[in-house]
């Protein structure tokens, strides 16, 4: 059989369709699909169906495959019972299984390693004991966007239970190189846990893992030393940040770049190989008076690569996902913004791009792209978001 002609790529979309490599991983294009988390792991075992899942978007030209969020072995990572975990024989046994159907296909994949701490989107009351840096909380968001009144879900965690979990995240990286993996994801936004020590409405500690915003990456730290320990020095370490929280989309780690470099330096010191910037639209500037993003500004700052997402891929229908109804909204396939990404991955504001809902809509979205198949885009439609299709 003679192989299918395809068209050349765009020349203003080739910047995504460049390699890239960091340490021991080189990704043949700078599409990545960006970490999201079904629901689909009773008792934190991941569904059968994961593997297959996951192998179609490699063999659909993904990059690099980021898994949602899977919880380190310590007694309260998980956010609820059906969150995969990173740990026992049945759950690893799943996550090997799915590495290996992604190498098969050609793709890359790292796993993002998590720890819930005290968030409050558990779809049950939680029976184990909640971790946070000083048991102050905040449900949310409300109605604007920020988080409700505070209140109290625990005890400041202790230098023992400290401990416990650096060593976990560092237990979980040496599993992930052992199984095969080719990096992990530290997630560190979104106010779970390690942002739960960023944050000063939810860090007020006297000790040395609180204070400044310098001094509250301590507990981030410690958690990079003891994995890139584990790991040796060629293994990614790729470590998610944002501003906002899933409970106070209107919150701010920093106001301006030399906040952010304050906030950035320990943590690039500490092993981040690259940062992976949460935004809510990739468009959005980070600070005022500035084109850059927030992703452009971390890689400015630090000299390290960056990923940058937000909204990639989508068009009418969509909704900012600060909305509470945005991830039940219909958005339909769009390269409307494309070429505007593709000029700034190009300025080399930042070095990859993660695609989401888009990418949930449609397995295929790097290999359409790449041939001029635009018109064949699939749409986002809700029933994807818990689905593994």
């Amino acid at each position: 059989m003679g192989s299918r002609e395809t068209k050349p790529v765009v020349a203003s979309r080739e910047p995504l369709f460049r390699p890239f490599t960091v340490k021991s991983l080189t990704l043949r294009n700078r599409i990545v699909m960006s970490p999201m988390g079904q629901g689909h792991a009773k008792g934190g075992i991941p569904d059968p169906n994961y593997p297959a899942y996951y192998r179609r978007r490699a063999e659909g030209e993904v990059g690099l495959i980021i898994s949602g969020a899977t919880a380190v072995p310590h007694p309260s990572a998980h956010m609820d019972l059906n969150e995969p975990h990173f740990h026992g024989d049945e759950p690893l046994a799943g996550w090997k299984r799915a590495i290996d159907e992604v190498h098969a296909a050609g793709g890359k994949m790292i796993p993002q390693l998590w720890h819930s701490g005290l968030h409050g989107l558990a779809h049950v009351p939680p029976t184990w004991d909640l971790h946070g840096p000083s048991g102050v909380w905040f449900p949310g968001p409300q109605a604007d966007g920020s988080a409700g009144p505070s209140e109290l879900r625990g005890e400041p965690m202790t230098q023992a239970e400290i401990e416990a979990i650096v060593e976990a995240f560092g237990r979980a990286a040496e599993t992930a190189r052992c199984l095969g993996f080719d990096g992990v994801e530290v997630h560190a936004g979104h106010g779970f846990l390690i942002d739960q020590f960023f944050w000063d409405r939810t860090n007020l500690r006297t000790d040395c893992y609180g204070g400044t915003l310098r001094d509250r990456t301590r507990f981030a730290v410690e958690i990079l030393q003891e994995i890139r320990r584990r790991v040796g020095p060629e293994f990614p370490i790729f470590m998610r940040i944002s501003q906002f929280k899933m409970m106070d989309y209107t919150a701010r780690l920093a106001d301006t770049p030399q906040h952010l470099a304050e906030f950035l330096e320990p943590l690039a010191d500490a092993g981040v190989d690259l940062f992976d910037c949460s935004l809510r639209r990739f468009q959005q500037p980070a600070f005022d008076g500035s084109r850059l993003n927030l992703a452009g500004w971390v890689k400015k700052l630090t000299g390290k690569p960056t990923l940058c997402c937000g909204g990639v891929g989508l068009g009418a229908g969509s909704v900012d996902f600060g909305d509470p109804d945005a991830y039940n909204a219909t958005a339909s396939a769009s390269l409307s913004e494309l070429d505007s990404l593709c000029e700034m991955l190009e300025r080399g504001d930042f070095d990859l791009v993660s695609l989401a809902r888009a990418i949930l809509g449609d397995a295929a979205w790097p290999a359409k792209v790449r041939q001029g198949r635009e018109h064949e885009l699939k749409p986002f439609t809700a029933d994807l978001m818990m689905s593994l299709s």
